[in-house]
């Protein structure tokens, strides 16, 4: 039977764990119907393991993460049970042997191996209920329109910022399922359009490690590492419409001084609607959410703001999908160069191995010898 081992990193929230994960750890989270974006960020940081104290699929509607997990040969202890964080510390050498969790012997918890089978099984159910969730959310949408139009009817007050967006394309980078693979796809765009990189939370850590320099970074700074916050970033805080930032002790601690922009909404939504109404020419998203999946990942029963943001910005907005249908750029000088060397080497090799153009050749080099010496 497989035996795992490896350093425990505990926390109920599974993206806030991410920043701490260590390759090989075994994260212990409590994180019911874990939604893919964690998933890639544990995928990404390396966990050995996860030891979820939650159900990871329950059914109620087909979230990705539990399957991205097992794909990438992630094992997944399912349905812990709350022991698991209460008994598990922060850095404690653990052993999973089957559905056991033992620490220096002992066993400290257990819970089920989920399979691939089982996911799909899950999946299958959460297939008949997604007409009651869509309807459950359109009615939440619908409700809360109202309550949302001044995102519509007037812009918010903006705060002034030292880095300039008018004019300009801004790529607005979310934490979402796919967010790397879209950088990794528009990696020419970016290169020779030098947009503006906007991080919004956590999204400020995919450009980090996918080898950028956020320019912005905005959110309520909840999953943002201190590497983000230390970047050089100009950091825009997400305030709740009254002005309060629970956050806000949290940066001055790390000595950090942002700008307030107190705005209903997602993080998401704030950051498009601050690059729209600073005069951006194109907004790309890249790993944004606009699925249903998406938002019920999110624990978001409506999408009223969102709805609204699309609405208003509608006319500059493209997905980083699309950007990179639309966009091939020129060839780097690097990709040329390799081009050439390939000639090179193609033409050096035919008169190597072609006796009948080296003599020809030689011929062509006598006669010019003899036409400069008469």
């Amino acid at each position: 039977m497989q035996c795992i081992r490896g350093r425990a990193r505990v926390d109920a929230r599974t993206k806030h764990l991410a920043l701490r994960l260590r390759p090989g750890e075994i994260a212990i989270i409590a994180h019911r119907d874990l939604d893919g974006s964690c998933a890639a960020d544990l995928i990404a940081r390396g966990v050995a393991a996860v030891v979820n104290a939650e159900p990871s699929i329950t059914g109620r509607y087909p979230n990705l993460g539990p399957r991205a997990l097992l794909n990438a040969g992630v094992p997944v202890l399912d349905s812990a049970g709350p022991e698991a964080l209460q008994l598990i510390h922060e850095g404690d050498a653990l052993e999973i042997v089957g559905g056991d969790v033992y620490r220096k012997g002992v066993r400290v918890c257990s819970g089920r191996t989920l399979t691939l089978e089982a996911v799909a099984e899950r999946m299958e159910a959460a297939k008949s209920n997604v007409d009651r969730e869509l309807r459950s959310f359109v009615e939440n949408t619908l409700s809360y329109l109202g309550a949302e139009h001044g995102l519509l009817a007037e812009a918010t007050q903006m705060p002034a910022l030292d880095t300039p967006l008018s004019g300009r394309h801004v790529l607005v980078v979310v934490r979402g399922q796919g967010a790397r693979e879209d950088l990794r796809i528009i990696r020419s765009y970016i290169r020779d359009m030098k947009p503006v990189l906007m991080g919004v939370d956590g999204g400020a850590d995919v450009l980090l490690e996918s080898g950028y320099v956020p320019d912005l970074i905005i959110g309520d700074m909840d999953s943002v590492s201190d590497r983000g916050l230390r970047c050089g970033a100009e950091l825009v805080l997400h305030a709740y419409p009254d002005g309060r930032a629970p956050a806000l002790e949290r940066l001055r601690a790390r000595g950090v001084a942002p700008k307030l922009f107190p705005c209903l909404g997602t993080s998401e939504d704030v950051a498009m609607l601050l690059a729209y109404e600073k005069g951006a020419e194109l907004i790309i998203a890249v790993g944004a959410h606009f699925s249903l999946v998406d938002f019920l990942d999110k624990a978001r029963g409506g999408m009223a703001s969102t709805f609204l943001t699309r609405l208003k910005v509608g006319s500059v907005l493209v997905d980083a999908k699309g950007v990179s249908r639309l966009y091939r750029g020129a060839p780097s000088p690097g990709y040329l160069l390799a081009i050439m060397g390939v000639a090179v080497a193609t033409i050096g090799t035919i008169l190597w191995i072609a006796p009948e153009v080296r003599a020809y050749l030689e011929a062509l080099w006598a006669k010019a010898v003899l036409a400069l010496r008469s």
